[in-house]
């Protein structure tokens, strides 16, 4: 049994996937059709995370 107290652990990573995953549900349940490779892109801010990790010039 685990015990009972006030310490929370936190896995940031698998909340931030949790948060997408929701962003991508909800994009997808208010699209009237399936949801293009672009579009799912831009839910997941694909492009933002590239520019991230492409060093600067």
């Amino acid at each position: 049994m685990a015990p009972l107290g006030g310490g929370t652990v936190q896995d940031h990573v698998a909340l931030a996937e949790i948060e997408l995953c929701g962003e991508l549900i909800i994009a997808a349940s208010a699209a009237e059709e399936r949801l293009s490779l672009e579009s799912i892109d831009e839910v997941l801010r694909v492009a933002e995370a590239r520019a991230q990790a492409l060093p600067e010039e």
